[in-house]
């Protein structure tokens, strides 16, 4: 049995994988427990939106629309990727699915295919909406399938899962077809990697930068990796160096570009 996670430790897992989260205004309490429970949680579901614009995605998601409120999900992952957080709590995303289904992801085993509507997945999952037309043409951008894998591995580092906990909307739901055009066999082996590592973790090898005088971790993580949050990142690189008594002429490792 899996409760959810306490909505700090959530937003904690997903900061501390190097998400870029976006706090679209009450989240933390939008949700629609009072038609039903949320939880035990068994893992994390994947979709497409069927729509464009990140803020008009962003908003549908949250409010929902005639005939099925919102939310619609957890969070809403845009094209540039990062992840607004819409609820928290039970939502409308998943809707019923296949039992059989459920209980092979809750033995971490290879799904069945999906033959029957049966279950509340409102209950039992995550969500997580993708901003794409869902057309098989729309394309995926590399930082959007970065934040679905980190996404992904957060949760799944968080509950103690592998990677057979994340799957896709239609793997559960008989006539679903998202997230379409998405490579998933590449998501599930980045993911899978990830949770060989810490957190903090960026693949591609790393590279050098030399420390100038009045550098720190914070301002080196915020010029050459475009987030000052990912100063962990190259303190994780260089494990002999103190951060905060950095001199000119160090050499630090840096994530590759």
């Amino acid at each position: 049995m899996a409760p959810p996670l306490a909505v700090a430790t959530f937003l904690a897992a997903l900061k501390s994988e190097g998400v870029t989260v976006v706090e679209v205004g009450d989240w933390r309490d939008h949700n629609r427990n009072h038609v039903g429970p949320w939880g035990p949680v068994h893992g994390v579901m994947i979709h497409h939106t069927v729509t464009s614009g990140s803020a008009r995605t962003v908003r549908i998601c949250r409010d929902g629309y005639a005939g099925l409120p919102g939310p619609l999900c957890h969070g809403v992952i845009t094209k540039d990727g990062r992840v607004h957080l819409v609820g928290y709590g039970r939502a409308n995303h998943a809707g019923s699915g296949d039992d059989d289904v459920l209980r092979a992801v809750i033995v971490e085993k290879a799904l069945p295919a999906t033959n029957e509507n049966n279950t509340d997945g409102n209950r039992h999952f995550y969500g997580f909406e993708c901003e794409n037309l869902g057309d098989g043409r729309d394309p995926w951008p590399a930082e959007q399938v970065e934040a679905i894998v980190r996404t992904g591995a957060a949760l799944c580092r968080a509950h103690g899962w592998t990677v057979r906990s994340v799957i896709r909307h239609l793997e559960w739901q008989v006539g679903k077809v998202d997230p379409r055009g998405l490579d998933w066999a590449d998501v599930e082996a980045r993911i899978s990697e990830r949770l060989k590592h810490k957190p903090s973790w960026s693949p591609g090898g790393t590279r050098s930068y030399t420390v100038v005088a009045g550098d720190t971790l914070w301002g080196i993580a915020a010029h050459e990796l475009g987030k000052g949050g990912r100063w962990q990142e190259i303190a994780d690189l260089n494990p002999d160096i103190d951060p905060d008594e950095l001199q000119p002429g160090q050499v630090l490792k840096l994530p590759a570009k």
